[in-house]
């Protein structure tokens, strides 16, 4: 794996910003954390484009962070990934962060302070990143396209199992029709258009045991329209994108089930080509 040089490091603070970073508490709220990894600082002494890596419902969020690297040294990009520790308030809860609001924790407004805040120790660009998640992660991320895609460059949802659909005639979680009601903003399909949007899942990413659990926080009668599996599920989302115009591309990795490390180099192709682009 890649690692940032340290061969120009003279003091403890560059030392632990380079690379792989530890967690650093969020200071609007620090029972939340983030990682980076920061490449190597770019020759013409520019900014960092930012992608931000959500995890699932493990917190993998080192994982992901180390993941990130090749991609991040090869691009001149700052991966930042937030970690929401599960039990916070209930503390058998798992699935806080999911659904953007919990008992009036904003995860939204979580993720863009501590972009605010890594951009005073690293410098990134702050109007707009790329977002991908996978699993819990992907839900996240599903949902933040939706509601803020004026500040996507690029979206790659990951399995996520759960969908929000744009839908005016059905309330959130579901559906987007009480959505501005609840958080303030719209969802607008001419503004989603303008971001790049990835969807990636395995081929053989077909268990229900978790999918259609109706026992739990994570359920709301009417899911299993869209599917039982989380294949299904994300062709389901797919086609509700293509209803308003929205085109997406989505990837199936071959002989694989549920797996978010599996699923980072089709997440990172997919950033690649939209920075390519870009650039052109």
């Amino acid at each position: 794996m890649t690692t940032s040089s340290a061969s120009n490091i003279t003091t403890p603070e560059q030392y632990y910003v380079s690379g792989p970073t530890p967690f650093f508490a969020s200071q609007a709220d620090q029972r939340f954390s983030y990682a980076m990894y920061v490449p190597k600082p770019r020759p013409d002494g520019s900014k960092y484009r930012l992608a931000v890596i959500v995890h699932g419902t493990g917190r993998s969020a080192s994982k992901y962070r180390d993941l990130m690297a090749d991609f991040c040294e090869e691009h001149g990009v700052v991966a930042l990934c937030p970690l929401f520790p599960a039990g916070i308030g209930d503390p058998d809860d798992l699935h806080n962060y999911k659904f953007i609001d919990y008992n009036g924790i904003r995860f939204d407004h979580l993720v863009f302070s501590m972009i605010e805040e890594a951009a005073q120790r690293v410098p990134i660009y702050t109007d707009k990143f790329m977002l991908h998640g996978f699993s819990g992660g992907g839900q996240f991320t599903q949902r933040m396209l939706l509601m803020y895609p004026e500040r996507l460059i690029a979206a790659s949802v990951g399995a996520a199992g759960r969908y929000t659909l744009l839908d005016n005639e059905t309330d959130w979680w579901l559906g987007t029709k009480d959505l501005e009601e609840r958080f303030g903003v719209k969802a607008d399909a001419e503004k989603i258009k303008e971001v790049a949007v990835h969807l990636v899942v395995g081929e053989n990413d077909v268990d229900t045991w978790e999918t259609m659990d109706k026992n739990g926080s994570n359920w709301v009668d009417g899911l299993e329209k869209q599917g039982t599996t989380r294949r299904e599920r994300i062709e389901y989302f797919k086609q509700n994108l293509a209803e308003h115009g929205i085109e997406a591309q989505l990837d199936t990795m071959p002989g694989t089930a549920h797996d978010g490390a599996k699923a980072i180099p089709y997440a990172t192709d997919f950033f690649s080509s939209v920075l390519r682009s870009r650039k052109a």
